[in-house]
């Protein structure tokens, strides 16, 4: 029996070790892709939209991404219909990051997936791993929002500008503030 390769490890949410040349492969790909994208005319909307689809594992229809986006991998991420992220999304998916349909997201929002062993030997010996986050329909993910590995924001729920989403939110709520804290319920 063969042992896993780094990326079977990866996408398995398992400890990895991200300096593989395999994964490097990847990454470069990616990177190729969101320069072309983060320069290329911004009138050019069937341009982008190619450059996204082909980098991202779906784009839905009618859905923006404004440059500057960055990823690690762009295959892990999935962006539903109709949804808009402003400048400057930050998407680390080394774990799958999910979008769903009708989704705004403000500049600046960081979708954190990697997390790192809090012990130090491990850790400095590189390994690290990653847990998927998913953000339902209709939300709205306010400027400068930061969401954490392994959380699920429900539908319609609203993340206040500025906020660290360290836990899941359920659905139809307002959370604001660092952690995010519900304020209140929201009309669905």
């Amino acid at each position: 029996m063969t042992e896993p390769s780094m990326r079977d490890r990866m996408l398995a949410g398992e400890l990895y070790i991200a300096d593989d040349p395999e994964l490097f492969r990847d990454m470069e790909r990616a990177t190729a892709l969101r320069h072309r994208h983060n320069t290329m005319d911004p009138t050019d909307g069937p341009g982008r939209r190619a450059v996204l689809t082909e980098l991202l594992g779906a784009f839905g229809e009618d859905s923006e991404l404004r440059p500057p986006f960055y990823c690690d991998y762009g295959y892990q991420t999935f962006i539903g219909a109709r949804t808009f992220a402003n400048f400057g999304l930050l998407c680390l998916d080394v774990a799958r990051i999910t979008i769903g349909d009708d989704v705004q997201i403000g500049p600046n929002v960081q979708l954190l997936t990697p997390t790192h062993p809090v012990a130090a030997g491990p850790r400095r010996a590189k390994w690290e791993a990653a847990r998927p986050i998913t953000i339902a329909d209709n939300v709205w993910l306010g400027g400068g929002a930061i969401v954490l590995p392994g959380v699920t924001i429900g539908e319609n729920t609203v993340v206040g500008a500025g906020s660290v989403v360290t836990r899941d939110l359920p659905a139809n709520v307002v959370a604001v503030g660092n952690p995010a804290r519900i304020v209140r319920e929201v009309e669905p």
